[in-house]
């Protein structure tokens, strides 16, 4: 037996082992032991050992995930921009950490959007619209003062019509002072000499005085929450308290302004003046038809209390 163990051969060698060559994969440590980006797949056998160490090497134990983790296997770095390791939402409706308004996860918004805002809800006060058209002809102007007021308020809400508002009411303010008894009889008992200042000095009075009326009705109109511009406003409402009494005026020219009828029919123009700058403050101004007749409220009494009854 003994001479059988000593005439024994050698064990057979087991399997041959190739060293990494430099250049190769297998030459870096990481792509060997399974920790490459391709490499889903934990290695087969345990680690190899490097230097001298003779302890055992024990893999991870519940730490490393393979295959199919966000973060990729063990000691794999996170590869961002790899939809296989996307962050997939969770179920349930939990709180999602990569949701918008996160940090690192901010929301995006377009050029001058606001994502707070109301859309297109109107707001009184706000920036109000481009021109809805162009400027209309003087002519157009005066006649749809009175017979297109609507469409001829919005379209002249964005213009100013300082010739056609001065002009018209100076001449108004030349006629007013006929309108009257007393005065008309004044000035036809006058010499020419001093009744053309009388005439005139009333004419610039009177445009004077609907300049101001105007300048309070666009005051007013701003404080009740309107947006439109003080020279539309102003220029509109001088020529609607011109134009609403010129019927009245002419008819008490001939008749006298203390007549039955010159009275109704100033009531009657007074009315549809109202009706006008309620209409004309509402469409300039983007208020309510109950706002708009309250800016015009001041404005309404003065031209009845020195216009039309002549009792101011």
């Amino acid at each position: 037996m003994s001479q059988l163990s000593r005439n024994a051969g050698p064990d057979p060698p087991g399997p041959a082992s190739h060293p990494a060559k430099p250049g190769t994969f297998d030459y870096v440590a990481g792509f060997r032991n399974g920790r490459g980006r391709d490499n889903r797949e934990a290695p087969q056998g345990p680690p190899q050992h490097y230097g001298g160490g003779g302890g055992q090497q024990q893999w991870p134990q519940g730490g490393g995930n393979h295959g199919g983790n966000h973060g990729g296997g063990y000691g794999e770095p996170e590869y961002f921009g790899d939809p296989r390791y996307a962050p997939h939402p969770q179920q349930g409706g939990g709180h999602d950490p990569y949701a918008a308004n996160n940090p690192g996860h901010t929301q995006a918004f377009s050029v001058n959007e606001d994502p707070y805002g109301q859309g297109s809800t109107y707001q009184a006060g706000a920036a109000a619209a481009g021109p809805v058209g162009p400027r209309l002809h003087w002519k157009d102007l005066l006649t749809g003062v009175v017979f297109r007021p609507a469409p001829t308020y919005l379209r002249m809400r964005d213009y100013a019509m300082w010739g056609p508002a001065l002009l018209v009411t100076f001449l108004y303010g030349l006629l007013a002072i006929f309108g009257f008894d007393g005065a008309r009889e004044d000035v036809i008992n006058a010499t020419l000499s001093s009744a053309i200042p009388y005439v005139l000095t009333t004419g610039v009075a009177v445009t004077i005085s609907f300049f101001i009326l105007g300048v309070v009705t666009h005051t007013l109109a701003r404080q009740l929450g309107g947006d439109g511009a003080w020279q539309p406003t102003v220029g509109l409402s001088m020529l609607i308290a011109c134009l609403t009494d010129t019927p009245r005026l002419l008819v008490g020219m001939f008749l006298g302004g203390n007549e039955m009828f010159v009275q109704l029919l100033g009531w009657a123009t007074w009315v549809a003046a109202g009706a006008l700058l309620t209409t004309m403050v509402s469409r300039s101004h983007d208020l309510p038809w109950p706002k708009a007749l309250a800016a015009s409220a001041i404005q309404l009494v003065a031209l009845l209390s020195i216009i039309k009854l002549g009792t101011f």
